[in-house]
Protein backbone atom coordinates (compact mmCIF):
# COMPACT_ATOMS: atom_id res chain seq x y z
CA UNK A 1 0.00 0.00 0.00
CA UNK A 2 1.03 3.64 -0.91
CA UNK A 3 0.42 5.72 2.27
CA UNK A 4 -0.10 9.64 1.79
CA UNK A 5 -0.22 12.01 4.40
CA UNK A 6 -0.94 15.79 4.74
CA UNK A 7 1.63 16.70 7.35
CA UNK A 8 0.87 20.19 8.66
CA UNK A 9 -1.07 19.66 11.91
CA UNK A 10 -0.61 23.44 12.72
CA UNK A 11 -2.95 24.52 9.59
CA UNK A 12 -5.17 21.57 10.14
CA UNK A 13 -3.24 20.46 7.38
CA UNK A 14 -4.42 23.44 5.04
CA UNK A 15 -3.33 22.42 1.09
CA UNK A 16 -0.69 24.28 -0.06
CA UNK A 17 0.81 24.52 -3.59
CA UNK A 18 3.99 22.51 -2.57
CA UNK A 19 1.51 19.73 -0.58
CA UNK A 20 -0.88 19.57 -3.73
CA UNK A 21 2.24 19.40 -6.60
CA UNK A 22 3.81 16.32 -4.39
CA UNK A 23 0.85 14.70 -3.43
CA UNK A 24 -0.30 14.84 -7.40
CA UNK A 25 3.48 13.58 -8.58
CA UNK A 26 2.83 10.18 -5.82
CA UNK A 27 -0.59 9.16 -7.39
CA UNK A 28 1.28 9.95 -10.50
CA UNK A 29 3.93 7.53 -9.67
CA UNK A 30 1.76 4.95 -8.08
CA UNK A 31 -0.53 4.72 -10.71
CA UNK A 32 1.32 2.43 -13.27
CA UNK A 33 3.12 0.21 -10.39
CA UNK A 34 2.11 -3.25 -9.85
CA UNK A 35 3.71 -3.16 -6.35
CA UNK A 36 0.95 -0.65 -5.29
CA UNK A 37 -2.56 -2.36 -4.94
CA UNK A 38 -4.23 0.89 -2.90
CA UNK A 39 -3.30 3.89 -1.14
CA UNK A 40 -4.19 5.79 2.15
CA UNK A 41 -4.89 9.31 2.00
CA UNK A 42 -5.01 10.77 5.29
CA UNK A 43 -4.11 13.75 7.40
CA UNK A 44 -1.44 14.36 10.41
CA UNK A 45 -2.78 14.80 14.18
CA UNK A 46 -6.17 14.04 15.26
CA UNK A 47 -8.04 17.29 14.47
CA UNK A 48 -8.56 17.34 10.68
CA UNK A 49 -7.70 15.41 7.55
CA UNK A 50 -7.71 18.61 5.74
CA UNK A 51 -9.41 22.17 6.32
CA UNK A 52 -9.16 23.09 2.98
CA UNK A 53 -6.81 25.22 0.32
CA UNK A 54 -3.90 27.69 1.66
CA UNK A 55 -6.58 30.43 1.62
CA UNK A 56 -4.26 32.66 3.44
CA UNK A 57 -1.65 31.76 1.00
CA UNK A 58 -3.78 32.84 -1.72
CA UNK A 59 -4.77 36.28 0.22
CA UNK A 60 -1.16 37.44 -0.17
CA UNK A 61 -1.24 36.52 -3.56
CA UNK A 62 -4.36 38.48 -4.11
CA UNK A 63 -3.17 41.52 -1.86
CA UNK A 64 -0.21 41.56 -3.65
CA UNK A 65 -1.51 42.11 -6.95
CA UNK A 66 1.24 42.94 -9.07
CA UNK A 67 1.66 41.39 -12.80
CA UNK A 68 2.31 37.50 -11.63
CA UNK A 69 -0.70 37.66 -9.47
CA UNK A 70 -3.22 36.62 -12.01
CA UNK A 71 -0.72 34.01 -13.04
CA UNK A 72 -0.04 32.58 -10.10
CA UNK A 73 -3.67 32.19 -8.58
CA UNK A 74 -4.39 30.00 -12.06
CA UNK A 75 -1.50 28.20 -11.11
CA UNK A 76 -2.54 26.89 -7.83
CA UNK A 77 -6.18 26.63 -8.89
CA UNK A 78 -4.77 23.97 -11.90
CA UNK A 79 -2.51 22.26 -9.83
CA UNK A 80 -5.69 21.60 -7.01
CA UNK A 81 -8.36 20.67 -9.56
CA UNK A 82 -6.29 18.21 -11.43
CA UNK A 83 -5.10 16.66 -8.04
CA UNK A 84 -9.07 16.34 -7.32
CA UNK A 85 -10.07 15.20 -10.32
CA UNK A 86 -6.88 12.48 -10.93
CA UNK A 87 -8.31 11.29 -7.68
CA UNK A 88 -11.79 10.87 -8.96
CA UNK A 89 -10.35 8.72 -12.25
CA UNK A 90 -7.73 6.94 -10.33
CA UNK A 91 -7.46 3.05 -11.40
CA UNK A 92 -6.99 1.74 -8.20
CA UNK A 93 -8.51 1.98 -4.78
CA UNK A 94 -8.04 5.07 -2.30
CA UNK A 95 -9.16 4.77 1.12
CA UNK A 96 -8.90 8.25 2.25
CA UNK A 97 -9.47 8.89 6.52
CA UNK A 98 -11.63 11.47 6.25
CA UNK A 99 -11.83 12.47 10.41
CA UNK A 100 -12.32 15.54 12.48
CA UNK A 101 -12.28 18.36 10.35
CA UNK A 102 -12.85 18.18 6.19
CA UNK A 103 -14.14 21.32 4.21
CA UNK A 104 -13.67 22.86 1.12
CA UNK A 105 -10.46 21.82 -0.74
CA UNK A 106 -10.07 18.63 1.84
CA UNK A 107 -13.53 17.39 0.51
CA UNK A 108 -12.73 17.90 -2.64
CA UNK A 109 -9.22 15.47 -1.96
CA UNK A 110 -11.94 13.21 -0.59
CA UNK A 111 -14.80 13.11 -2.57
CA UNK A 112 -13.26 11.44 -5.47
CA UNK A 113 -11.64 8.47 -3.31
CA UNK A 114 -12.93 5.33 -3.58
CA UNK A 115 -13.53 4.40 0.04
CA UNK A 116 -14.20 7.80 1.79
CA UNK A 117 -14.72 6.95 5.68
CA UNK A 118 -15.90 8.84 8.39
CA UNK A 119 -15.05 8.82 12.12
CA UNK A 120 -17.05 10.03 14.83
CA UNK A 121 -15.11 13.12 15.09
CA UNK A 122 -15.66 14.34 11.24
CA UNK A 123 -17.31 17.65 10.54
CA UNK A 124 -17.70 17.93 6.80
CA UNK A 125 -18.50 21.67 5.21
CA UNK A 126 -17.96 23.78 2.14
CA UNK A 127 -17.85 26.81 3.69
CA UNK A 128 -17.34 29.20 0.92
CA UNK A 129 -19.76 31.64 0.95
CA UNK A 130 -18.35 33.19 3.98
CA UNK A 131 -15.31 33.98 2.15
CA UNK A 132 -16.91 35.22 -0.92
CA UNK A 133 -16.42 32.43 -3.17
CA UNK A 134 -18.62 29.33 -3.91
CA UNK A 135 -18.47 25.49 -3.10
CA UNK A 136 -15.67 24.19 -5.72
CA UNK A 137 -13.44 21.53 -6.24
CA UNK A 138 -15.47 19.33 -7.88
CA UNK A 139 -18.63 20.46 -5.26
CA UNK A 140 -20.66 21.51 -8.49
CA UNK A 141 -20.91 17.76 -9.20
CA UNK A 142 -21.68 15.87 -5.78
CA UNK A 143 -24.00 18.87 -4.52
CA UNK A 144 -26.06 18.17 -7.48
CA UNK A 145 -26.05 14.37 -6.71
CA UNK A 146 -27.46 14.83 -2.66
CA UNK A 147 -30.79 13.66 -2.23
CA UNK A 148 -33.74 15.91 -2.69
CA UNK A 149 -32.08 19.99 -2.86
CA UNK A 150 -29.65 19.46 -0.17
CA UNK A 151 -27.14 20.38 -1.82
CA UNK A 152 -28.09 23.77 -3.04
CA UNK A 153 -28.68 24.36 0.97
CA UNK A 154 -25.34 23.29 2.19
CA UNK A 155 -24.03 24.78 -0.39
CA UNK A 156 -25.93 28.39 0.28
CA UNK A 157 -25.60 28.14 4.18
CA UNK A 158 -21.97 26.41 4.59
CA UNK A 159 -23.69 23.77 7.34
CA UNK A 160 -21.55 21.43 8.64
CA UNK A 161 -22.51 17.57 8.53
CA UNK A 162 -21.71 14.70 10.79
CA UNK A 163 -20.50 11.16 9.75
CA UNK A 164 -24.16 10.22 9.71
CA UNK A 165 -25.02 12.78 7.41
CA UNK A 166 -22.10 12.23 5.65
CA UNK A 167 -22.88 8.63 4.85
CA UNK A 168 -26.53 9.87 3.76
CA UNK A 169 -25.10 12.71 1.51
CA UNK A 170 -23.18 10.07 -0.24
CA UNK A 171 -20.34 11.98 0.59
CA UNK A 172 -18.59 8.84 2.50
CA UNK A 173 -19.05 5.08 2.37
CA UNK A 174 -17.78 3.69 5.57
CA UNK A 175 -17.84 4.65 8.81
CA UNK A 176 -14.89 3.54 11.13
CA UNK A 177 -14.14 4.58 15.06
CA UNK A 178 -10.81 6.62 15.35
CA UNK A 179 -9.36 4.21 17.64
CA UNK A 180 -9.57 1.34 15.40
CA UNK A 181 -7.45 3.20 12.44
CA UNK A 182 -4.43 1.23 12.76
CA UNK A 183 -6.36 -2.18 13.31
CA UNK A 184 -8.04 -1.45 10.07
CA UNK A 185 -4.37 -0.48 8.83
CA UNK A 186 -2.70 -3.34 10.01
CA UNK A 187 -5.62 -5.66 7.98
CA UNK A 188 -5.26 -4.09 5.36
CA UNK A 189 -1.85 -5.27 4.85
CA UNK A 190 -2.94 -9.34 5.66
CA UNK A 191 -5.47 -8.20 2.14
CA UNK A 192 -5.04 -11.28 -0.34
CA UNK A 193 -4.57 -8.24 -2.96
CA UNK A 194 -4.74 -9.22 -6.58
CA UNK A 195 -3.95 -7.79 -10.05
CA UNK A 196 -7.53 -6.83 -10.80
CA UNK A 197 -8.07 -3.09 -9.02
CA UNK A 198 -11.77 -4.35 -9.28
CA UNK A 199 -11.25 -7.00 -6.97
CA UNK A 200 -9.19 -5.43 -4.57
CA UNK A 201 -11.86 -2.62 -4.52
CA UNK A 202 -14.28 -5.55 -3.27
CA UNK A 203 -12.32 -6.76 -1.16
CA UNK A 204 -11.50 -3.44 0.79
CA UNK A 205 -14.73 -3.07 1.34
CA UNK A 206 -15.56 -6.30 2.75
CA UNK A 207 -12.71 -5.49 5.20
CA UNK A 208 -14.60 -1.93 5.88
CA UNK A 209 -17.77 -3.45 5.89
CA UNK A 210 -16.69 -5.50 9.13
CA UNK A 211 -15.73 -2.50 11.10
CA UNK A 212 -19.92 -0.80 10.45
CA UNK A 213 -21.76 -0.78 13.49
CA UNK A 214 -19.05 -1.15 16.12
CA UNK A 215 -20.82 2.13 17.47
CA UNK A 216 -23.93 3.53 16.81
CA UNK A 217 -24.26 6.13 14.54
CA UNK A 218 -25.38 9.58 16.08
CA UNK A 219 -28.29 11.15 14.87
CA UNK A 220 -28.01 12.97 11.12
CA UNK A 221 -29.35 16.11 11.37
CA UNK A 222 -29.68 16.97 7.34
CA UNK A 223 -31.85 13.58 7.54
CA UNK A 224 -34.36 14.35 10.08
CA UNK A 225 -34.72 18.15 8.61
CA UNK A 226 -35.04 16.34 4.80
CA UNK A 227 -38.11 18.38 4.37
CA UNK A 228 -37.65 21.64 5.74
CA UNK A 229 -34.92 21.79 3.85
CA UNK A 230 -36.61 20.65 0.50
CA UNK A 231 -38.93 23.55 1.04
CA UNK A 232 -36.66 26.30 1.72
CA UNK A 233 -34.91 25.08 -1.37
CA UNK A 234 -38.03 25.10 -3.87
CA UNK A 235 -38.15 28.95 -5.10
CA UNK A 236 -36.65 30.54 -8.21
CA UNK A 237 -34.35 33.48 -6.59
CA UNK A 238 -31.99 33.28 -3.56
CA UNK A 239 -34.05 36.43 -2.22
CA UNK A 240 -37.14 34.54 -1.62
CA UNK A 241 -34.86 31.43 -0.11
CA UNK A 242 -33.20 34.22 2.19
CA UNK A 243 -37.17 34.67 3.40
CA UNK A 244 -37.70 31.08 3.69
CA UNK A 245 -34.60 29.60 5.99
CA UNK A 246 -35.34 32.93 8.34
CA UNK A 247 -38.71 31.65 8.74
CA UNK A 248 -37.57 28.40 8.75
CA UNK A 249 -34.93 28.48 11.35
CA UNK A 250 -37.19 29.24 14.33
CA UNK A 251 -35.89 27.51 17.59
CA UNK A 252 -34.03 25.32 15.81
CA UNK A 253 -30.39 25.99 16.51
CA UNK A 254 -28.96 23.57 13.60
CA UNK A 255 -31.04 25.98 11.32
CA UNK A 256 -30.56 28.84 12.80
CA UNK A 257 -26.55 28.44 12.31
CA UNK A 258 -27.37 27.91 8.85
CA UNK A 259 -30.16 30.91 8.13
CA UNK A 260 -27.38 32.85 10.13
CA UNK A 261 -23.93 31.98 7.75
CA UNK A 262 -26.60 32.58 4.41
CA UNK A 263 -27.34 36.35 5.25
CA UNK A 264 -23.51 36.88 6.72
CA UNK A 265 -22.42 35.35 3.91
CA UNK A 266 -21.23 37.03 -0.02
CA UNK A 267 -24.61 38.29 -1.68
CA UNK A 268 -22.59 37.86 -4.98
CA UNK A 269 -22.29 34.34 -3.73
CA UNK A 270 -25.21 33.74 -3.16
CA UNK A 271 -26.52 34.53 -6.02
CA UNK A 272 -23.64 32.60 -8.62
CA UNK A 273 -24.75 29.48 -6.07
CA UNK A 274 -27.38 29.41 -6.92
CA UNK A 275 -27.26 29.27 -10.69
CA UNK A 276 -24.45 26.59 -10.50
CA UNK A 277 -27.14 24.70 -8.92
CA UNK A 278 -29.14 25.03 -11.61
CA UNK A 279 -26.74 24.85 -14.55
CA UNK A 280 -24.48 22.00 -13.33
CA UNK A 281 -27.29 19.36 -13.40
CA UNK A 282 -26.31 17.80 -16.46
CA UNK A 283 -22.87 18.49 -16.31
CA UNK A 284 -20.14 15.67 -16.20
CA UNK A 285 -17.54 15.62 -13.90
CA UNK A 286 -15.18 16.97 -16.87
CA UNK A 287 -16.80 19.81 -17.60
CA UNK A 288 -17.88 20.24 -13.89
CA UNK A 289 -13.89 21.10 -13.29
CA UNK A 290 -13.21 23.47 -16.29
CA UNK A 291 -16.29 25.09 -15.58
CA UNK A 292 -15.39 25.69 -11.66
CA UNK A 293 -11.70 26.62 -13.59
CA UNK A 294 -12.57 29.08 -15.14
CA UNK A 295 -15.39 30.51 -12.23
CA UNK A 296 -12.51 30.49 -9.14
CA UNK A 297 -10.43 32.99 -11.44
CA UNK A 298 -13.17 35.17 -11.85
CA UNK A 299 -13.72 35.02 -8.45
CA UNK A 300 -10.38 35.52 -7.63
CA UNK A 301 -10.46 38.95 -10.31
CA UNK A 302 -13.61 40.61 -8.02
CA UNK A 303 -13.20 42.30 -4.23
CA UNK A 304 -15.48 39.73 -2.55
CA UNK A 305 -13.18 36.35 -1.91
CA UNK A 306 -10.40 38.50 -0.58
CA UNK A 307 -12.22 40.88 1.36
CA UNK A 308 -13.49 37.49 2.74
CA UNK A 309 -10.51 36.14 3.31
CA UNK A 310 -9.15 39.72 5.21
CA UNK A 311 -12.34 39.53 7.79
CA UNK A 312 -12.23 35.53 8.65
CA UNK A 313 -8.72 34.89 8.89
CA UNK A 314 -6.48 37.77 8.39
CA UNK A 315 -8.06 40.29 10.98
CA UNK A 316 -10.22 38.57 11.87
CA UNK A 317 -12.81 41.07 12.51
CA UNK A 318 -15.69 39.06 10.86
CA UNK A 319 -16.86 41.86 9.17
CA UNK A 320 -16.43 41.74 5.24
CA UNK A 321 -17.48 44.72 2.97
CA UNK A 322 -19.27 42.61 0.43
CA UNK A 323 -19.29 44.19 -3.10
CA UNK A 324 -22.23 44.59 -4.15
CA UNK A 325 -23.18 44.63 -0.26
CA UNK A 326 -27.11 43.24 -0.68
CA UNK A 327 -28.73 40.33 -2.85
CA UNK A 328 -30.56 42.95 -4.47
CA UNK A 329 -27.62 44.86 -5.72
CA UNK A 330 -26.14 41.81 -6.83
CA UNK A 331 -27.48 41.94 -10.84
CA UNK A 332 -27.69 39.18 -13.48
CA UNK A 333 -25.11 40.57 -15.66
CA UNK A 334 -22.41 40.59 -12.20
CA UNK A 335 -23.26 36.95 -12.13
CA UNK A 336 -22.79 36.17 -15.84
CA UNK A 337 -19.39 37.82 -15.48
CA UNK A 338 -18.46 35.66 -13.04
CA UNK A 339 -19.65 32.32 -15.20
CA UNK A 340 -17.67 34.16 -18.43
CA UNK A 341 -14.63 31.23 -18.79
CA UNK A 342 -11.61 33.36 -19.05
CA UNK A 343 -10.57 31.56 -22.12
CA UNK A 344 -11.84 30.30 -25.47
CA UNK A 345 -12.43 26.42 -25.28
CA UNK A 346 -9.36 25.70 -27.27
CA UNK A 347 -7.06 27.50 -24.69
CA UNK A 348 -8.42 26.25 -21.60
CA UNK A 349 -5.82 24.86 -19.22
CA UNK A 350 -7.63 21.91 -19.14
CA UNK A 351 -8.00 21.37 -22.76
CA UNK A 352 -5.94 18.40 -22.84
CA UNK A 353 -8.08 16.51 -21.05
Amino acid sequence: MGVITLNAPRSLNALSAEMAHAVLHQFQQWRGDADIAAVILQGAGDRAFCAGGDIVALYKCLARADANTDRDVVDYFELEYRLDYAIHMYPKPILCWGHGVVMGGGLGLMAGASHRVVTETSRIAMPEIAIGLYPDVGASWFLNRMPGRVGLYLGLTGSAVNAADALFLKLADHRVRNEDRQQLFDEMLRIAWDNSARLNAQRLSALLRSYNGRSPLPPSPVRERLDLINAAMDYDSVEEIGAALTGLAGTDPWLQRGAQSFHAGSPTSAKVIFEIYRRATRMSLKEVFAMELGLTIQFARHPDLQQGIRALLIDKDNRPRWSPATLAEVSERLVEEHLTSPWPKKNHPFHDW
